[in-house]
């Protein structure tokens, strides 16, 4: 069974994003308690879940409040029209672990905020979420891949239509939502395969939200560690992720070797890609793909 603890966090630096979000935040939390193939996390923390403490949270509460009032980002920008936005959930899944933190006073912070916004993905839908109205300061992301490939790689997590359908209920209850098309997994018929997702976004997403529902694009990056723990592991999916033959190397942002599609290659991949979503789905504006 996975152990949850909580802990103090040394560690208050917010870093620059400038993609999903302006900046990323101090961990409210670090580790996951799903087992996805393609997880960062579990190259760092394999097993378990650690929370930050009251007085840790607090402390984060504060650095965030600093940060925004003294940064000097040019808005508006492609993250928001005017707010300073944080990711609070880059080592964790919010959604996932919602119950071991305090996380409507978290909300709250971001909802009297006047300049900061608060934004997390996610592969969960958490209803316990619907009670609080953040309005319009959190942002979820919910994150989307064709069913076929979520039931290999992303064990127990929601149902893809499921998230899908959340999306109206989340903007209905006061949320910002978008769509995280992400991990993009490259296969033999895989835009056929999201021309069936992006169909299933346009029926189900209502026509008043349509507008309101933007989407980030990120094509997997998978890693040389995580291979050799899914292989030790026995998880399955690596022959959707473990593809050499149109993969290169690259040092991720944690300075650990990793697989990215070919340059070149991904770049065609990529215009492909938008160029059917947005046959399908042009109200979803992309706000960034890579």
């Amino acid at each position: 069974m996975s152990t949850v603890e909580k802990v103090v966090r040394k560690s208050m630096i917010i870093r620059p994003s400038g993609r999903s979000t302006d900046y990323i935040s101090p961990s409210f939390g670090w580790g996951c308690l799903y087992d996805c193939g393609y997880c960062y996390m579990k190259r760092h923390k394999p097993e378990g879940l650690s929370i930050a403490d009251a007085k840790s949270v607090t402390d984060i509460l504060t650095e965030i409040n600093s940060h925004a009032w003294f940064d000097t980002t040019e808005k508006p920008n492609q993250t928001h029209e005017s707010l300073i936005t944080y990711d609070i959930s880059c080592n964790e899944d919010f959604a996932l672990h919602a119950k071991y933190h305090d996380w409507k006073r978290i909300f709250a912070f971001f909802r009297d905020h006047p300049i900061a916004m608060g934004s997390f993905a996610t592969k969960f839908v958490n209803n316990k979420l619907l009670e609080f109205n953040p309005e319009v300061k959190i942002r979820i992301r919910f994150s989307l891949m064709p069913q076929k490939y979520a039931d290999i790689l992303e064990p127990n997590t929601s149902e893809i239509i499921d998230r899908i359908k959340a999306i109206n209920n989340f903007i209905e209850a006061g949320y910002d939502v978008h769509i995280n098309f992400s991990p993009v997994v490259i296969t033999d018929n895989w835009l056929n395969d999201y021309k069936d997702l992006f169909q299933q976004v346009d029926t189900y997403v209502k026509d008043e939200y349509k507008h309101l529902v933007k989407a980030e694009v990120i094509f997997l990056t998978h890693s040389r560690d995580k291979h050799k723990y899914n292989l030790e592991h026995q998880l399955p999916g690596e022959e959707l992720i473990w593809r050499p033959d149109i993969q290169e190397d690259k040092v991720s942002q944690y300075g650990g070797p990793a697989l990215r599609y070919k340059s070149g290659y991904k770049a065609e991949r990529i215009k492909e890609f938008l160029e059917l979503k947005d046959q399908i789905i042009p109200w979803n504006t992309t706000r960034y793909a890579f």
